[in-house]
């Protein structure tokens, strides 16, 4: 079972229903709407990108709310991340890679080794963090994708027949074993572990921070 469907920002339960998907806008709006009926503590939201359960500000008005989680614009956002002083026009000379600088601390005899590749130690870094990123994507794909998919199911399976069979079928990547073992959870709970589980493409970024 594969799926390259991508998940939404973040998705909201009412219980073991599934209250809203979507932009954090979209649910902060279907909560707060939904808050008045549900028992005290029943809803719970989560980061889609990490599958861990966040908090939304729901006060203020509809169109407050709307404000708060609205993405910021591409012009905002560039203007954000461009330096004081970057509109100026630029002269002459190497192109601005947007590169940071930290303290790395390794072993001489790797210090030797960096000093001695084309273009030097900051180059070589950069090479090998990309080889490396590149040789293990497959790899990181899929461990994200379990710690997704955990994540939600502790806080919302837990107590749920097949719980830690499951858990183990997840983590050995036996996909047809774990498809099999949620396939009496309900089913809003069961929908959503499997697409958690079995997203390996580009999810939008966590809103843990937000």
């Amino acid at each position: 079972m594969t799926t390259t469907t991508l998940l939404p920002s973040c998705t909201a339960f009412d219980g073991h229903r599934r209250l809203a998907s979507g932009p954090l806008a979209t649910v902060a709006l279907a909560v707060r709407q939904a808050a008045g009926d549900a028992m005290p503590g029943a809803i719970l939201i989560f980061d889609d990108a990490t599958g861990r359960s966040i908090d939304l500000d729901l006060r203020g008005t509809a169109d407050e709310i709307r404000a708060r989680y609205a993405p910021p614009s591409g012009d905002a956002a560039g203007a954000a991340g461009e330096p004081a002083g970057a509109g100026e026009q630029r002269g002459r000379g190497r192109p601005k890679l947007g590169v940071v600088s930290r303290e790395v601390t390794l072993l001489p005899r790797h210090w030797e080794w960096l000093a001695a590749q084309p273009g030097g130690a900051s180059v070589a870094l950069r090479k090998l963090v990309e080889d490396a990123r590149r040789t293990h994507a497959a790899a990181d794909r899929l461990r994200d994708a379990q710690a997704r998919a955990y994540h939600f199911m502790s806080a919302m399976a837990g107590d749920l027949p097949g719980f830690e069979e499951a858990a183990r079928a997840l983590y050995a990547n036996d996909q047809a074993r774990f498809a099999e073992l949620i396939a009496g959870w309900p089913d809003d709970v069961r929908d959503h572990a499997l697409a958690l589980a079995l997203a390996r493409g580009e999810l939008p970024p966590s809103t843990e921070d937000c």
